[in-house]
């Protein structure tokens, strides 16, 4: 990793120019480089703040993204405070001494569960953003295929018309002393963050809106709140104080802690003193509070109305910024890169179809714009908006207080409890999922139904062997059939059309059989077809009985041809009979 390079040490071409370092930035460049290709990464920060902690929430999907690039148990390991810590956010009056009353609590909050998970191989992790970055700093230093530049940062991109098929993109990169150099690029990727240089190169602006009110976050630390904190663990406590409402919760066990106080006046300055005041108001306690930093901020609905123009792409906080409630907007800056990656890697690498770059905008903008909107409604239900000064009154007028307020916070579970939101996002109209006519379960914050639906996330299951059905999918494409279907046969010889196809056209494509599940259940019932193609982010792209339907599905899915061939009677392929009470056709 290079630190404070000149424009004179800067290369004059790349590959693939990711502007932007952060989580998105060095997330897309790992997956890249596990991929096969190379790519440099132009970061402005040589070092990380960790006074500005930001992100804390990990949550389910982006840990098995992690995990896909060895790097869950990395973070894990270096979290501050592990999943058995605590699981909870609790809904409170405050955090000590007699007049702390909790109002509701939200178990398992961010898909914080010990031991092993269902919906995914990963439960979620709170860790501060910084945390993360470091790990994904260390990852990126130790890969031959990712250049890491520290203190330079990219202020314009010119891209042709065309693409890169007419000539690369010239991007301007500034070093620390004020010097510019122009990179040539064949692809650029704009992950700088919601005053993205890149995006501003392509006309683009972010369109949506703000909130009324601001919110000043706060990290401080302290000798003697753990000792003094009433209530039980939680990841995250919600002081509902008709002075002052927000959140408190503790970064580590050495006694740092952050809030956010909800509803500032963005126009008051809040000193040090202040901010003190402000804890110990949340706290409810007059307790040791050293402040480390503070940080004002105004939550944002924006997204913008194109994720490319030709060769340069917009990930991240570049192409969406979204208000933190629910710890979301991280988690889908990391579906954005996690997306592009593999279709990145598949059009470097010679295997793409001219429709599969062209889809990443397509399938993840939808996703953003859910992800705000249900964000933003969060944002309209905040501690203080729940404010009751009977809240903390003994007898029967507290007691009917809190017991109002305990009804009313129901109104935040999808805030805490949003597996319907964190997996039950899909992309099925996009122009690379073969559909099958049915419909995918109705979009719910809350409720996940697991689908094997094209475009929906691949469902989950611990198999008979108790590893992760994740476990059997290749880098690239993967065919699963359902063991118990084939009856014994090779999957690799009644699905060899699909081999060929993908030898064929040179598409990495793994057949596997699987199952059954460790509760006995075959998984052609849980995906009601006898076998689902998969890509290589986890979604399905096609699922059926047919082999010949399976190798054109591929073909599609890679981004070249959308029709399935004409059927050939007359050259049946061995036939094996599907278990699945919903599927009542045979693989021809």
């Amino acid at each position: 990793m290079s630190a404070f390079p000149t424009a004179a040490d800067l290369p004059a071409e790349v590959r693939v120019l990711i502007a932007g370092g952060g989580p998105s930035g060095l997330f897309l460049a790992l997956d890249l480089a596990s991929r096969g290709v190379p790519s440099t990464v132009i970061e402005p920060r040589t070092a990380l703040d960790h006074t500005r902690p930001r992100a804390k929430t990990t949550n389910a999907r982006t840990m098995t993204h992690l995990r896909r690039l060895g790097l869950a148990e990395v973070l894990r390991d270096a979290a501050p405070l592990p999943v058995e810590y605590a699981q909870d956010v609790i809904f409170c009056t405050g955090l000590t001494g007699p007049s702390a009353h909790e109002l509701r609590r939200f178990r398992n909050a961010f898909q914080l569960v010990p031991g092993r998970y269902g919906p995914q191989p990963e439960c979620g992790q709170q860790v501060p953003q910084p945390v993360l970055e470091e790990v994904l700093r260390a990852a990126v230093d130790s890969h031959p295929l990712v250049t890491f530049l520290a203190g330079c940062t990219v202020t314009g991109v010119s891209a042709p018309e065309g693409g890169a098929a007419t000539a690369p993109c010239a991007v301007v990169v500034g070093d620390p002393e004020g010097a510019e150099r122009t990179i040539a690029a064949e692809y650029v990727i704009g992950a700088d963050g919601g005053s993205s240089a890149v995006r501003r190169s392509l006309g683009l602006r972010l369109e949506g809106g703000s909130a009324e009110l601001s919110n000043i976050s706060i990290l401080f630390r302290s000798k003697s709140l753990a000792s003094a904190v009433s209530v039980d663990p939680a990841v995250q406590y919600w002081v509902v104080g008709s002075e002052t409402s927000g959140m408190v919760g503790p970064m580590d066990r050495d006694g740092t802690w952050w809030a956010i106080v909800q509803g500032v006046d963005p126009s008051v300055t809040v000193t040090a003193g202040d901010a003190a005041a402000m804890v110990r108001s949340l706290v409810g306690s007059d307790v040791d509070i050293e402040v480390v930093a503070t940080d004002p901020w105004t939550a944002r609905m924006l997204l913008a109305p194109e994720y490319s123009r030709g060769n340069v792409f917009l990930v991240g906080d570049a192409a969406h910024l979204n208000p933190p409630w629910g710890g979301h907007g991280f988690n889908t800056c990391i579906g954005d890169a996690a997306n592009l990656a593999w279709k990145l890697a598949a059009t470097i690498n010679g295997w793409a179809g001219p429709g599969l770059l062209a889809s990443y905008g397509a399938e993840r903008r939808p996703v953003a714009a859910r992800t705000i909107r249900d964000a933003a409604t969060n944002g309209k239900a905040l501690a203080y908006h729940f404010a009751d000064p009977d809240l903390v009154a003994a007898g029967r007028a507290g007691d009917a207080a809190r017991g109002a307020a305990h009804r009313a916070l129901a109104v935040k579970q999808s805030e805490f409890d949003s597996l319907g939101l964190v997996l039950g996002y899909a992309y099925g109209g996009s122009p690379v999922v073969l559909p099958d006519g049915s419909a995918l379960p109705d979009e719910d914050p809350i409720r996940y139904i697991p689908s094997a639906a094209p475009g929906a996330l691949l469902p989950h299951a611990w198999l008979a062997d108790s590893r992760s059905l994740y476990s059997a999918l290749g880098a690239g494409f993967t065919l699963l059939a359902d063991a118990g279907s084939l009856g014994g046969v090779d999957p690799a010889e009644v699905f060899e059309p699909v081999l060929a196809a993908g030898a064929r056209q040179g598409i990495p494509v793994t057949v596997a059989a699987v199952g059954p599940s460790d509760d006995g259940t075959h998984l052609a019932d849980l995906w009601g077809a006898a076998a689902v193609l998969v890509r290589p982010d986890q979604h399905v792209a096609w699922r059926g009985n047919s082999p010949v339907e399976a190798a054109a599905a591929l073909s599609a899915a890679a981004g070249w041809a959308t029709a399935f061939p004409p059927a050939r009677p007359e050259e049946p392929a061995p036939s094996i009979e599907t278990r699945s009470a919903r599927v009542d056709v045979i693989i021809p």
